[in-house]
């Protein structure tokens, strides 16, 4: 490329502006040193691409010279027009490879969204002299798309010398620059991971919301976003003052407050949801430790929301290095003993307890590169807690030797263990992940775990090294168990899987099927196929119905709870249906992973003939009133798949539940989680003894009494039913695979070496 001459303000290069005086000269020809330095003030970016649903983005800029990443700015969030005022100073062996510069939108757990990138022709750059460049950002896919622009003040500098002194000096600068930036990415990453506070919200209710149906009233959900925590509510169908009552909690990691973003929706079926209005929170308004009522108007819409908000102090949350963590101090681990010991079991009930996780090392690890390496980090979720290592760069067994410390609000929670391959330019690479029920964990043992599949159902390649301590009070983990669990903020999205349709129809037909089995084993006792079992039957019923009485219900229950753990205790196991559902999810594994290595199809090669032959027709005359027709027929048929791809999720969503219910209650009984199957005996114990003791009338005006007043009493009270958030916290057949260990296998078959190392 040739110097080009500067000429008046606003000269236009490629999508450069290069502001410099009106009177500028021709360029001369630059000589051509050894080693050029290259100043780089990045000032600020106008009008970028808006990435989050909030309307705004988090933007950060990478620079590249030659493929190799020499600067990466720091994180604005909330922002479109972001001052960065960063300074770097690079230096160039040629001015041949220009300065790439890309900006990208931050997402705390996700993949970073892409907001546009531009070239710095470095030939183009006069010497010796400091210009102010705008840089028009475009998406190379969509060239057309505005994504606003960065603002620079670039110097560029001949270094003369000796071309191996500056070839060892660009070597020694881009390590120390790198190696900084590293630092710093990492400890920035470090105490953007740690929070500051939790912020509690209860969605009571919407008050006169916009009617958005014929029907003149709305089906509305809530969406809240803060940072990268998201949460959406349930809907509620045809209404205009939902009665929602949910709640959940953020993580709040700025200390000054922040800001929760609240939109309204309206759900329909089969085509885009509608907008009902939005409002935001200041918190930094709200004082802490303290519940606040809020009305929120709704902007752009009609009505009001009501909130109650709770500011509280940080939970016990920290990353330090292996060899600085509390559980080895003995004075350490016996506070914080006492601290959940069972004479404070009534001592702020929602601190559980605590989990230290050491993430010592993985072997063997999948190679995710060309060059037969990898970059893994390891990423440790407990619920909605997030912590994660630093990367180690270029190896298949890696060390990272970090200690990560949880509160424990839920004993049922299960600690996620994930180990990625970092992409600079694109979202991270899946390596493995092993899920441990904090229930299963042996206190201080260090232990191989063979890494599993995306869908935790097979297993991959690698074993990573983790020791885990879980310390916690038994009374408040049995109380928590019987309010609603903690829904995760950040879920896949349902999408619809034959193979996963079918799983949940064989799994409601082995429940069925148990149902009709119990029922003809019942009939068959009145049918005397067997005398002496019908004998049995008949004196039982005689003698059960004539002394019956109501405490006699769950005392019945208990006995199947007994007579499994018996049976358990003998050496008989009580459990082996669940090896169906094993190979079941072995064989949708199988159905997944070639999912993952087809090529998506064009949404065009799933509709009818004519629509290619209406689209050839467009190509050829240009005819806009063939594209509006084409447009609006194709539409109208997208719609429809839509619509049927919503039922189909309904009802593989249905059959999930109905099965997952009639597992978690055989489970319940035949002792997959010991801790609940005592919680049950305990319960069903307590409710034979007031049931025998106390009369019937006595209870059910109690009963009465406490749903009639529950209102009065407290008029944004959160309605639960204590069973069913008992059986959330029973494992489903599905779970149970999930949470299974595998066996290490130290020298696997090439061919199945083969399967689970598809890359």
């Amino acid at each position: 490329m040739l110097a080009l001459p500067l000429s008046a303000a606003g000269r236009s290069l490629t999508g450069i502006n290069i502001v410099g005086p009106s009177n500028a000269e021709p360029l001369p020809q630059p000589p051509s040193p050894a080693m050029y330095q290259l100043d780089i003030v990045l000032k600020k970016g106008k009008n970028l691409a808006i990435r989050d649903r909030t309307g705004t983005s988090d933007p950060y800029v990478k620079f590249k010279i030659a493929g190799k990443e020499v600067f990466r700015s720091k994180t604005i969030h909330k922002n479109l027009n972001p001052v960065w005022d960063e300074r770097v100073s690079l230096l160039v062996e040629t001015l041949r490879d220009p300065l790439y510069v890309k900006v990208f939108d931050y997402d705390f757990g996700l993949q970073d969204d892409f907001m546009g990138s531009a070239y710095l022709h470095l030939e183009s750059l006069e010497h010796q002299r400091t210009l102010d460049v705008t840089l028009d950002l475009k998406d190379p896919q969509y060239p057309e798309h505005n994504l606003g622009s960065l603002e620079l003040a670039v110097t560029l500098s001949p270094k003369e010398g000796d071309m191996r002194d500056a070839t060892m000096l660009l070597r020694r600068n881009w390590k120390r620059s790198s190696k900084y930036q590293s630092m710093r990415l990492s400890d920035v990453h470090r105490k953007a991971q740690l929070w500051r506070g939790i912020v509690s919200i209860s969605l009571i209710e919407g008050r006169g919301l916009q009617p958005m149906d014929a029907n003149g009233l709305s089906d509305p959900y809530v969406k809240f976003r803060m940072g990268h925590q998201k949460y959406k509510s349930k809907t509620i169908p045809k209404t205009l003052n939902p009665q929602w009552r949910e709640q959940f909690d953020f993580h709040l990691y700025e200390e000054q407050g922040g800001y929760v973003d609240i939109t309204v929706w309206d759900k329909d079926a089969g085509k885009k949801d509608d907008f009902m209005g939005r409002c935001t929170i200041d918190l930094s308004l709200l004082s802490k430790e303290h519940t606040h009522k809020l009305d929120l108007p709704l902007e752009e819409g009609e009505g009001v929301l009501v909130l109650l908000v709770t500011l509280t102090a940080s939970a016990a949350v920290s990353i330090s290095d292996l060899s600085v963590n509390m559980l080895d101090d003995p004075h350490e681990r016996h506070q914080i003993t006492q601290r959940y010991s069972l004479w404070r079991s009534l001592h702020n009930l929602k601190d559980v307890g605590v989990v230290q996780v050491k993430v010592i090392r993985a072997e063997g690890l999948m190679a995710a590169d060309v060059t037969g390496k990898s970059d893994p980090f390891c990423v440790v979720e407990l619920s909605n807690d997030r912590l994660q290592t630093h990367t180690v760069y270029k190896n298949l067994n890696p060390e990272w030797n970090k200690v990560f410390t949880f509160n424990v609000k839920d004993i049922h929670s299960v600690l996620e263990v994930t180990v990625y391959d970092e992409d600079r330019d694109r979202s991270a690479d899946f390596l493995g992940k092993v899920a441990i029920p904090l229930l299963n964990i042996q206190n201080g043992e260090r232990k191989a775990y063979a890494l599993k599949s995306k869908e935790l159902t097979g297993p991959t390649k690698g074993v990573i090294f983790l020791e885990i301590d879980v310390i916690f009070n038994a009374v408040k983990a049995g109380l928590r168990t019987l309010i609603p669990i903690e829904q995760k903020y950040i879920e896949e999205e349902p999408r619809v899987s034959k193979q996963l349709l079918l799983r949940n129809f064989n799994r409601v037909r082995r429940c069925i099927m148990f149902l009709i089995n119990t029922g003809c084993y019942i009939n068959s006792c009145f049918e005397w196929e067997s005398p002496q079992r019908s004998i049995c039957a008949f004196v039982l019923f005689v003698i059960v119905v004539w002394n019956f009485e109501l405490y006699m219900i769950p005392l019945a229950l208990l006995l199947p709870l007994v007579w499994n753990y018996i049976l358990i205790a003998s050496g008989k196991d009580t459990r082996q249906d669940v090896q169906a559902v094993e190979d079941l999810l072995e064989d949708e594994d199988e159905d997944f992973d070639k999912d993952d290595k087809d090529p998506k199809p064009d949404p065009w090669e799933d509709t009818p003939d004519k629509y290619h032959i209406l689209e050839d027709m467009l190509a050829s005359w240009h005819f806009e009133w063939i594209r509006a027709m084409v447009d609006s027929e194709r539409k109208g048929f997208m719609n429809k798949l839509y619509a049927i791809q919503d039922v189909c999720i309904s009802v593989q969503n249905a059959l999930d539940e109905v099965a997952s219910y009639g597992e978690r209650i055989k489970n319940t009984f035949n002792w997959t989680v010991p801790f609940l199957s005592w919680l049950a005996i305990v319960a069903l114990g307590v409710a034979t003894i007031i049931i025998y003791f106390i009369p019937l009338r006595y209870i059910v005006l109690a009963w009465g009494v406490n749903k009639f007043t529950k209102k009065l009493r407290d008029p944004y009270t959160i309605d639960n039913n204590e069973l069913l958030d008992f059986l959330s916290r029973v494992p489903s057949d599905v779970q149970v695979v999930q949470y299974r260990e595998l066996k290490l296998d130290p020298n696997p078959s090439p061919n199945k070496r083969k399967k689970n190392n598809p890359g």
